[in-house]
């Protein structure tokens, strides 16, 4: 990084330099600050479980280890699939309209729109998320996972 006290330039040039980063980054802070408050949004599976009523047809994202993946299609034919989602200390059902996007033992963010219940005919769902976004970590920039 270039240090704006080390370059020797007259001083009309470096007030447009100042002005230009005063500028511009608040844009960088304002780009960015959706994103950290979307990141911190991050919920856990237990958080969901324990109080399944306050997250009901809300937005959630959660992260967790895909496990019993499972093919299907839709009433209209079109293709779905679904998986389990566990952390640590939970799990939940996730179900997905299109093709397959997960393996088996990924580790994946899930956004998308958390059912406390959920009635299939004479089934009923607890805690399940319809993906509106399902992400892999493993194909996330490294740089990024921390």
């Amino acid at each position: 990084m270039i240090r704006l006290s080390s370059i020797h330039q007259p001083p009309r040039q470096r007030h447009q330099i100042t002005r230009f980063l005063i500028l511009v980054l608040p844009l960088f802070a304002f780009i960015s600050v959706p994103w950290l408050a979307h990141a911190s949004g991050l919920l856990e599976i237990t958080e969901l479980i324990t109080h399944p009523e306050q997250y009901d047809r809300q937005e959630v994202v959660v992260s967790g280890q895909v496990t019993n993946v499972q093919l299907a299609t839709n009433r209209q034919g079109e293709p779905a699939y679904g998986f389990l989602l566990k952390d640590q200390a939970g799990t939940l059902k996730i179900i997905s309209l299109g093709q397959i996007e997960v393996r088996e033992g990924d580790q994946v963010i899930v956004e998308g729109v958390f059912s406390r219940l959920r009635q299939a005919g004479r089934t009923i769902i607890y805690n399940e998320i319809k993906a509106l976004s399902i992400k892999p970590m493993n194909r996330l920039n490294p740089d990024l996972v921390g």
